[in-house]
């Protein structure tokens, strides 16, 4: 789900704007909303998970003695759409969200409140995920995260640590026809803010403190930070073509380099492993390898939640339908479906445990994951963090001077928006 996840983040901009358009306390609209009970529970869904939820419907129609009628309609249109379709009485009962759009849509209530069935097998990870000012807004359904990606016809075996992947920099088999001296044995595009906080994470940097949950304590400048930037400003200067520090190609070039056997090992999501296979890669997938400080690689774990609007006739209702497409079966049989990983802890074991490399690598990477933090707040994360790495790998700054001033930029736009 490439375009997806690009959007999280840079779709806070405009929900922020979208979400403001209409002024409602969280829980007036709730007041009204169960007044009149509906016999139809409206189900907004993106098109691929259509055929799923005709499925499986069909149980919970007759349990409940309720139609659940579906509506396509794109994930993020969806949720922009909800502060004006909801007070016309137009919004969905129930739909999905990304986890980072949260934060926005509980605390001006457009989404209610939610309970987290005892059958949806859920670790602290994943509750973190959907938990806004101490309550839950959603029901965790997928999740996604960054993983490691290598040609199977040019290594043996992904590489588990960094101290392997800086060996393949040095092979003269992946060297860069276009620049003398320059290596594309491994590449990731770390000029991304989402792509390169994994290794600035797993260097001891953070976004805000309390678990994403503090945006006055933002740490993307601590030592541990300064030292990520550091060791990847080392790959741009002396290992990578001068492409690579291109924001806007950078992801075309990376992935044209692997599809054409020149790249060995590659970081990217899973909604990149469709392209690949297209392209009839012999790839396989893996955990990112552990970084020159012997710690976890911790990319933004993210994902998708089951919510239910705070608009609908019937939340009660919402709320048994939500728990139905998280228990156990369902989560297995959405996986099998959609081939997303599930949230739902036993249908992921049982996903780890098949013979799709994918669902695996993305469940182990998620384990040491960093929840993205869900706030209004995160939205100015991505603006100040935007050419960080750009400053510092061009030699524009130094790693500290670039750290400094992303988290200058932050603390502005945050103070300026929100008065904090």
């Amino acid at each position: 789900m490439k375009k997806g996840m690009k959007r999280l983040g840079l779709g806070l901009l405009t929900a922020g704007v979208a979400l403001t358009l209409v002024a409602c306390g969280s829980n007036k609209e709730d007041k009204k909303a169960d007044s009149k009970k509906s016999d139809t529970l409206l189900v907004s869904v993106d098109k691929g998970y259509t055929k799923y939820i005709e499925k499986v419907k069909g149980d919970f129609e007759k349990e409940n003695g309720i139609k659940i009628e579906l509506v396509e309609k794109d994930m993020f249109e969806q949720l922009e759409a909800l502060s004006l379709d909801g007070p016309a009485g137009k919004a969905p009962d129930v739909m999905m969200s990304a986890y980072d759009r949260l934060g926005p849509l509980g605390q001006q209530g457009h989404i209610a409140e939610l309970k987290l069935s005892e059958d949806s097998r859920y670790d602290d990870r994943d509750k973190q995920q959907v938990t806004v000012d101490g309550k839950y807004y959603g029901a965790p359904a997928v999740i996604e995260t960054l993983i490691m990606y290598y040609n199977k016809d040019l290594i043996d075996k992904a590489p588990t640590t960094f101290k392997e992947i800086e060996e393949l920099a040095k092979d003269d088999k992946f060297a860069f026809e276009g620049e003398k001296g320059k290596n594309v044995g491994f590449l990731a595009k770390w000029t991304d803010f989402y792509s390169t906080y994994g290794l600035l994470a797993g260097y001891g940097g953070y976004v805000f403190g309390k678990d994403g949950t503090d945006p006055k304590d933002v740490g993307l400048a601590t030592p541990g930070a300064i030292e990520g930037i550091e060791y990847a400003t080392k790959w741009y200067k002396d290992v990578w073509p001068q492409g690579m520090l291109d924001i806007k190609s950078t992801g075309d070039f990376i992935d044209t380099q692997f599809i054409d056997g020149k790249t060995a090992v590659i970081i990217n999501g899973p909604w990149a492993a469709a392209g690949y296979k297209d392209a009839k890669v012999n790839f396989g997938a893996a955990k990112i390898a552990t970084l020159p400080n012997g710690k976890n690689y911790e990319p933004f774990g993210g994902g998708k939640a089951w919510v239910v609007s705070n608009y609908a006739k019937n939340k009660e209702m919402g709320q048994k339908f939500v728990d139905y497409l998280t228990n156990d079966a369902n989560q297995k049989e959405f996986y099998a479906m959609t081939n997303e990983v599930p949230a739902n802890n036993v249908a992921r074991e049982e996903a780890k445990k098949g013979d799709d490399e994918i669902a695996r690598a993305v469940v182990e990477q998620y384990e040491s994951a960093s929840p993205m933090p869900n706030i209004p707040e995160m939205a100015e994360v991505w603006a100040g963090g935007e050419n960080l790495m750009f400053d510092a790998a061009s030699g524009k700054q130094t790693a500290k001077e670039a750290a400094d001033a992303a988290v200058k930029v932050i603390n502005e736009n945050i103070a300026q928006k929100y008065g904090e």
